[in-house]
């Protein structure tokens, strides 16, 4: 027996796996959501597995589904490269994206160099900043495409994945309660900044800052030595540091978004932009998976 999958089943199953939401991938597909439900049904049956156990409240990825991941992002891949080759449509011009300095330790390198091989005449340019920057360098028509985290009450951008925050340090850290937290964070506009000292003042938490840096590799060698806590993505955790233990009673940070966000569309890099927006959204789940 032959299998053939579906690429818009494909499409819509990496969408589901990302995002852990039926409406949210209905949103970024712009498909209703029953035929979002319809096309993971009939890609589980073309499976005969079922890909993600779901109730009323979540969402979660089976081990078929996990092992789908690796196998859609290809399939989708070659045909993609198929249908360029056989349509002789060749994308050029100049991108210029922009990368919050959170994927400065992830996977993003690989989909940047998997995308320069598939389209070697798109001279694209890099930016890497803190998110605030990114957003507001964009407004300004600076940057194509953007790669970053949003505010919960920012409706911008093309939803790549939700994830919670969590607060982070060193294995051996310890919290005195009746001095201000050590806090290590970017320098404003940083967004994981605000939500941290916003989520301290609700609790009424006294607060210190022990460390601040544009830089990721800063902050972290600066929780490592001890320093403080920071307020980190929980798919993002870097090596060396932990969470940082309900015991010490730091108050919850809630959830975080990362997203897509277009600049203003420059003939020149419109076809290089959707291009690249395409292979994250394929490829996002790879960003914060080890």
């Amino acid at each position: 027996m032959v299998l053939v999958y579906d690429p818009s089943h494909l499409r819509t199953f990496l969408a589901v796996a990302q995002t852990l939401s039926f409406t949210q991938a209905a949103r970024r597909l712009g498909l209703r959501q029953s035929t979002v439900s319809q096309h993971v049904r009939r890609l589980e049956d073309a499976t005969g597995r079922q890909l993600f156990s779901r109730d009323t409240h979540s969402v979660e990825l089976t081990e078929d589904g996990e092992a789908m991941l690796g196998f859609a992002r290809r399939i989708l891949a070659v045909h993609e490269q198929a249908t360029a080759f056989f349509t002789g449509t060749r994308l050029r011009g100049r991108l210029r994206f922009g990368a919050s300095e959170d994927f400065v330790l992830t996977r993003l390198p690989e989909i940047l160099e998997g995308f320069r091989h598939d389209h070697p005449e798109v001279d694209l340019e890099l930016t890497v900043e803190l998110s605030g920057t990114l957003h507001e360098q964009l407004a300004a028509g600076k940057l194509d495409l953007v790669l970053a985290k949003r505010r919960p009450e920012d409706p911008r951008g093309e939803l790549v994945w939700h994830d919670r925050l969590v607060w982070i340090g060193a294995e051996r850290l310890r919290l005195d309660p009746d001095r201000p937290v050590p806090l290590i964070v970017y320098p404003p506009p940083g967004i994981t900044r605000a939500l941290a000292l916003e989520a301290l003042e609700r609790q009424g938490r006294e607060w210190r800052i022990a460390c601040t840096s544009g830089s990721l590799n800063g902050l972290i060698a600066a929780a490592r030595a001890g320093l403080g806590v920071m307020a980190h993505s929980r798919g993002f955790v870097p090596p060396g540091l932990v969470r940082v233990p309900d015991r010490f009673g730091l108050p919850e940070l809630g959830q975080v978004d990362f997203v897509l966000v277009h600049g203003h569309r420059r003939p020149t890099a419109q076809g290089p932009a959707d291009a690249l927006a395409t292979a994250i959204l394929a490829a996002g789940d790879r960003l914060h998976r080890r």
